[in-house]
């Protein structure tokens, strides 16, 4: 069986690009997911194929999940990565949105059955989304790094160079291999707040969102994302306000933001980890309705 599964081939795509996003290791806040997501059900998008999950996932790590149809048959949802297209009629171009779970093995194999997917489709770039965990606040704009194949557009589009040295994800390995290919890449990331990390984050996504805009040219109403963004940022702001001890350090996180070349050493910061633990415990402490 082949792992790719066509349930029907779109036809007539205008110069597409393909976007795609993967939950777990990539995926701080859900903001990547979370981005791609708003991107598909605001153009009402249409799956047209799956990848079987069958090679490329370990069950006991990413389990598949029991539902009942009707309240007594019961069907099992393997995890899996889907496919849709999104017709953009307003736009120079067509999207290929392309998401699921980080694989758990085969890694190359896999990014080999989206290489072959890309080219059999014409696709123009790939575009990857990405989240990750940092010493940022929330109060301030969510800074996106872009990583390209092509240095001009990485110029034009005034992303900041990642230096990044160490552990990658499935983003990095797909954007490897479309570079192998020949095929132009972005790799989109988003810095998350460490110390709001088990919170959804909607501000991270819809920054995600908006770059992403500017690069492949689509445009789409994301006022629920900009409300969503907003009460986020209230909800977090008060937590931060009731609590001393994290107040401070979002405070101190501000002042090393908002300077070039900060005086604050990292060592002099109170420990993230210490910190997330108590901001959590807080917002235990508050109860769904706090």
């Amino acid at each position: 069986m082949q792992p790719l599964i066509w349930e029907h081939r779109p036809e007539g795509l205008r110069a597409p690009a393909l976007v795609c996003a993967f939950t777990g290791w990539n995926d701080a806040g859900d903001a990547a997911s979370a981005a791609l997501q708003f991107l598909g059900s605001s153009l009402d998008a249409k799956r047209f194929a799956q990848l079987d999950p069958e090679e490329y996932y370990d069950f006991q790590v990413t389990r598949p999940q029991i539902a009942l149809t009707d309240g007594r048959t019961r069907r099992i949802d393997w995890p899996t990565v889907e496919i849709y297209e999104a017709r953009v009629p307003r736009a120079a171009r067509d999207l290929i949105l392309l998401q699921g779970p980080e694989p758990s093995m085969h890694w190359r194999s896999y990014c080999q059955q989206i290489v072959d997917l890309v080219e059999s489709l014409g696709v123009q770039i790939v575009v990857s989304l990405g989240s990750l965990l940092a010493d940022v606040p929330h109060t301030r704009p969510v800074h996106i790094t872009g990583l390209a194949t092509d240095e001009a557009l990485t110029s034009n589009m005034e992303f900041s160079s990642a230096s990044y040295e160490g552990p990658t994800g499935i983003v990095g390995v797909l954007h490897a291999a479309c570079e192998e290919a020949g095929i132009p890449s972005v790799s989109l990331w988003a810095t998350v707040p460490h110390y709001v990390a088990a919170a959804p984050n909607p501000k991270a996504a819809l920054a995600l969102v908006r770059k992403l805009e500017g690069l492949v040219g689509v445009n789409v109403d994301a006022t629920d994302l900009e409300q969503a963004t907003e009460d986020y940022e209230h909800q977090v702001s008060q937590a931060v306000q009731s609590d001393p001890k994290v107040r401070e350090f979002v405070e101190r996180l501000e002042e090393v933001a908002a300077e070039d070349e900060p005086d604050v050493k990292p060592s002099d910061l109170p420990s993230g980890d210490v910190i997330a633990r108590e901001f959590q415990r807080f917002l235990k402490q508050r109860g769904p309705d706090g």
